[in-house]
């Protein structure tokens, strides 16, 4: 750049010095003198030129601070909690999901003041003895029980840094959904396991009874067989229901796209479920005026329905009375509306410990009634996951003697001046 100044300069100066020589030739004055002057011009021009340029002078980088510049904003991006410690256990440097795991870790405070874990600290010794990595664990039960995998590594620091002696890290893996799933995978195994076995005992042992001392006892013989039969159905009502909920978590993802009634389903399954209410004494009743569309897949949601009017003839039958109303409702916030789906019964209710794990696989709050009336367990887990694909909300509420309500909420459909898209047969 600087050899692009001064070969610029001294263009300028010969430019200059030319048009004196053209002026004066012009004026017939160009003799000796002026030729002379011309090119005194022309040097001092290039010269003063080529010095009165200012050189641009870099400033030096510094690759240090540019490298921990960049180490910080890696280290506050990463999820996991990160925490860096000298050999001494000395906090150096944490990041942000390090300081809202331990509030009270802080710089150049020893460790053990925020992590009084003594697996972890014996690691971080090991570590800087052995300078072999090594893996702990690490649990927390306050505000909740977590649990995590400490991978402890000496960090080697350059020469210069600390002497070149090597710093220790932790990274904390955060294993607590992993742990949730895998708890959650033995009990259901467990549970299925238990439900299927339970009425294959009963089959074989009846089988027996029929092979052995009922074998030429024709009433007993019917009396078994109808046990027997009840049986096989409970077992093929689960497999249907373990099916049904695979299928429906395999889709969850997916959101519904057909616009459908939900007043034409409800008003369906009240006729479907009335001969059961009848039975038992329950006066079944549906309120909605109008058609309520939401986006929808239909079996499922009348499957939804079945299970809340079937729930409430079974377990709050007592009371007499199963209601079903729609309404809307309309968020003050946001503006949007729902399409409220509610079913109340007038039965003995639901102790509050018990609501918020009733959406469980086979979750029940009287195992022995339950199964006497054929459930499966399954029926609200079914529900929730069916609302959950249509982007709904379910709600219970219930105490003992107050009967129990089952809401639940969907986004309502805009026809947007298309009346015949809820055409679908009923």
């Amino acid at each position: 750049m600087g050899r692009g100044a001064r070969r610029s300069s001294w263009t300028a100066a010969a430019i200059v010095a030319s048009g004196l020589g053209v002026f004066a030739a012009g004026r017939g004055t160009l003799d000796g003198p002026m030729i002379g002057a011309s090119v005194v011009v022309f040097c001092l021009g290039g010269v003063i030129g080529g010095l009165g340029r200012s050189r641009i002078v870099r400033a030096p980088e510094n690759p240090g601070a540019s490298r921990h510049s960049i180490a910080e904003a890696l280290l506050a991006n990463i999820p996991d909690p990160v925490i860096l410690v000298d050999r001494r256990a000395v906090v150096i440097e944490v990041n942000p999901a390090a300081r809202a795991l331990l509030p009270a870790l802080k710089l150049r405070h020893p460790l053990s003041f925020a992590l009084r874990t003594p697996d972890v600290l014996d690691g971080i010794e090991e570590v800087l003895r052995t300078g072999a990595s090594l893996k702990t664990l690490y649990s927390t039960r306050v505000p909740t029980e977590r649990a995590f995998e400490v991978q402890i590594g000496a960090l080697p620091m350059p020469d210069g840094v600390v002497g070149g002696q090597p710093n220790v890290v932790l990274f904390l893996r955060d294993l607590t959904s992993a742990r949730r799933l895998e708890a959650m995978r033995v009990d259901f195994v467990a549970n299925a396991s238990h439900e299927l076995r339970t009425p294959l005992a009963s089959l074989l042992g009846f089988i027996e009874t029929l092979q052995g001392p009922a074998r030429n006892d024709p009433p007993a013989r019917e009396r078994f067989l109808g046990i027997m039969k009840a049986q096989a159905q409970r077992m093929a009502r689960l497999v249907d229901d373990l099916l049904s909920l695979s299928r429906i978590e395999l889709r969850e993802h997916v959101a519904p796209t057909r616009p459908v009634d939900l007043t034409r389903i409800a008003r369906q399954m009240v006729d479907t479920q009335g001969p059961l209410a009848r039975d038992r004494g329950v006066v079944l009743s549906v309120a909605a005026d109008g058609a309520f569309p939401i986006l929808g897949e239909r079996d499922e949601l009348l499957r939804v329905v079945e299970n809340l009017i079937e729930n409430a003839v079974k377990y709050g039958g007592s009371g007499g009375r199963v209601e079903v109303a729609l309404r809307r409702q309309t968020d003050t916030a946001s503006g949007r509306t729902s399409v409220e789906l509610a079913v109340r019964d007038h039965g003995p209710g639901i102790a509050a410990e018990h609501i918020p794990r009733l959406t469980e696989r086979f979750y029940r709050v009287d195992v022995a009634s339950s199964r006497d009336q054929g459930g499966t367990g399954l029926g609200l887990a079914i529900v929730k996951h069916i609302v959950n694909r249509h982007r709904g909300r379910l709600i219970i509420e219930s105490a003992p003697d107050a009967g129990t309500t089952v809401r639940a909420i969907f986004p309502e459909f805009e026809a947007a001046g298309s009346p015949d898209i809820l055409a679908e047969p009923a």
